[in-house]
């Protein structure tokens, strides 16, 4: 008996195959004998060696996704056969999405046996799904709709650009033809305008993590007024990246506006549905980003004759009020004056009445000593002694002769 390892050629000129007229000479047959595994060794090189890798048509059934290893199991039928097939973990790592049952595909793989079970087997390397899309179109509208469903696609969610930024954000390859188109725009339109870039890989394996990295960079640090995320174009597999949830939901977490700009203008991008502006290029997302020089200018020169026009309102309307201001202010200064004046007139007759003038004016005097003191009874009066004597118009000078006392009476 014989057992065949993995390395041993087994060729077709070892097999056994005397044949009479009445089927297998179990003489010959019996010369040699095959274990279980070496038979399932034979058929798995016969199968591996003799047919070259091929596209296979049929129906998706029984998909499974197996937790631990990756490895994806499934049948391929049509109407009449069914053929068990295999995705191993690398392979099905590229898929963007699990096929739905009975969607048709088509499948790019090699056929062989699994020796431990004797199962005839296919193993894919790729799988496409048949019509519109495929498994691209089915992976996005899954997630489309599932972004629809959190509210993330709103219309009401999008923020207007600032008019004038001062510096723009970028995430891209900074090797890449869109990094270039896109200082060149904003190089011509608004050179004073800072750009700052956050290097990302845009396809590949691990792409979508890099793009959401770069893009928490920026909000993270408060470093930009707008944010152009995108590249260049390519095919629905290089453009992938921008349509993973990782990407969607760091631009809707961002709170700076997002201008996406993936591709080509026919590329639509679940980033293009999530970001504030869509852009169709990565140039015209630069002119979405920054105004025009000539613009700015007019508008500055707009803006100058405006204000000149709304200046020259405002003073004719302050003439005019500060006329009637006038107007008003010496009216009151008018009434005042006369009431106060009324006011003085009254108070300053009677400060006459009060007054010593006003008695003197009534025909009374005032007798003064030398110094000037009044003398105010008979006593404060010195024989031989000047007075004088003050009277509404002047003074007498005067000379006491003698001093008489009025006498007291009961």
């Amino acid at each position: 008996m014989r057992d065949f390892g993995p390395g041993d050629p087994f060729g077709p000129s070892r097999r056994p195959r005397v044949r009479g007229s009445s089927g297998w000479d179990a003489r010959a047959a019996a010369e040699e004998e095959y274990t279980v595994s070496a038979v399932n060794a034979l058929a798995r090189r016969i199968l591996e060696s003799s047919l070259p890798p091929l596209w296979v048509h049929g129906e998706v059934a029984a998909w499974k996704r197996h937790g631990p290893t990756g490895h994806c199991y499934f049948t391929l039928k049509d109407a009449s056969a069914q053929l068990r097939s295999v995705m191993f973990r690398l392979d099905a790592q590229r898929l963007p999405t699990d096929p739905e049952e009975g969607m048709q595909v088509r499948a790019l793989g090699t056929l062989t046996l699994y020796e431990r079970r004797g199962d005839y087997q296919f193993v894919v390397r790729e799988l496409e799904g048949r019509g519109v899309g495929g498994l691209w179109r089915i992976a996005f509208e899954r997630l489309r709709a599932r972004l629809d469903a959190e509210g993330l696609l709103d219309p009401a969610r999008k923020r207007p650009l600032p008019r004038h930024p001062r510096a723009v954000g970028v995430v891209t390859s900074p090797v890449g033809a869109a990094l270039h188109d896109i200082l060149q725009v904003i190089r011509g339109r608004a050179p004073w305008t800072r750009v700052v870039l956050a290097p990302a890989r845009v396809q590949g394996e691990g792409a979508a993590d890099d793009v959401a990295r770069a893009i928490r960079l920026f909000y993270e640090r408060d470093i930009a007024d707008v944010l152009i995320v995108g590249r260049g174009g390519g095919s629905v597999e290089d453009l992938w990246a921008f349509n993973e949830e990782a990407v969607a939901r760091a631009i809707a977490e961002c709170p700076i506006p997002v201008i996406s700009a993936v591709g080509h203008e026919v590329d639509v991008t679940i980033a293009d549905l999530v970001a504030d502006v869509r852009a169709p290029t990565p140039s015209a997302a630069a002119e979405r980003a920054v105004p025009d020089t000539h613009a700015v200018a007019r508008e500055l020169s707009a803006l100058r004759e405006r204000m000149a026009a709304a200046a020259r309102r405002v003073i004719g309307a302050r003439a005019v009020q500060l006329a009637d201001d006038r107007t008003w202010l010496a009216d009151a200064v008018r009434t005042s004056i006369e009431r106060r004046r009324e006011r003085l007139g009254t108070i300053a007759h009677r400060l006459d009445a009060l007054s010593p003038l006003g008695a003197l004016r009534r025909g009374f005097a005032v007798p003064l000593d030398r110094d000037g003191h009044i003398l105010r009874t008979a006593r404060s009066f010195r024989p031989g002694e000047p007075v004088r004597l003050r009277v509404v118009d002047g003074t007498v000078d005067l000379r006491t002769e003698s001093v008489e006392p009025r006498q007291e009476g009961p």
